[in-house]
């Protein structure tokens, strides 16, 4: 499914013409962006990319190292690979550098921590409910910038369980990134799979304002009876 302008539309998950589709990666499903965006060199290439990546930068939640990491997307034939630690950009330079090495387009990104309110505001019951997931990814030297100041702002202003932004920042610092609804840890996955489907669309609609034309939706298929309803 996919998001363009101010409205959100939501397409065939399986559509040849969808612009964005679910894909497995493992046991974990990944989103892929048009090829366009993606091309590289003069080598056949997979039709695969992993957009949505937690390395060993991800405490708790990935273990692949980096290097592991470019020689599969290599041994694959992947064209690109993405970088989306949880809240961090720690392992940005040792990817890009590795990825250039090996020959394939490095997609330096993140999952952010988004604050359900201000990033001031430190009032939440516990650590579940401080922050929604968003994944971040860098479209040009600008995005890059500001995914940089935006990780920075979760650290030095938002911090509160773990490095949060909030919608405020998000707005002063979307140009040059593209955005994905990430997990069920995401604001409109949460929403659907607790029934709140119009709040969902609300929420997916302020998305894609603050992200024109470059908000996706992101479909997982992985087996947990709530990811099948937030689907």
């Amino acid at each position: 499914s996919a998001a363009t302008g101010n409205k959100p539309s939501f397409l065939p998950a399986f559509s040849v013409r969808s612009r964005i589709r679910p894909i497995m990666s493992g046991s974990r499903p990944r989103a892929r962006l048009p090829l366009s965006f993606l091309q590289t060199g003069t080598m056949d290439h997979s039709k695969f990319v992993h957009l949505h990546v937690h390395t060993q930068y991800s405490l708790l939640d990935g273990a692949i190292r980096i290097g592991d990491l470019v020689k599969k997307a290599v041994d694959y034939g992947m064209p690109a690979v993405a970088l989306t630690d949880h809240g961090n950009m720690f392992g940005a330079i040792e990817f890009y550098l590795k990825c250039q090495s090996a020959g394939i387009k490095p997609i330096i990104g993140c999952e952010v921590y988004l604050a359900p309110e201000s990033r001031f505001s430190k009032d939440a019951r516990g650590i579940g409910d401080a922050s929604y997931h968003l994944v971040l990814l860098c479209q040009n030297l600008e995005g890059y910038r500001n995914l940089s100041r935006l990780v920075s702002i979760g650290y030095k202003e938002g911090f509160y369980y773990r490095p949060r932004i909030d919608k405020e920042v998000l707005r002063e610092y979307s140009s040059g990134l593209i955005a994905m609804s990430a997990c069920l840890k995401g604001e409109v996955a949460w929403l659907c799979e607790s029934g709140r489907i119009e709040d969902a669309r609300a929420a997916a609609a302020g998305y894609a304002g603050i992200f024109p034309g470059r908000y996706y939706l992101e479909i997982q298929h992985n087996t947990l009876p709530e990811q099948e309803r937030a689907n």
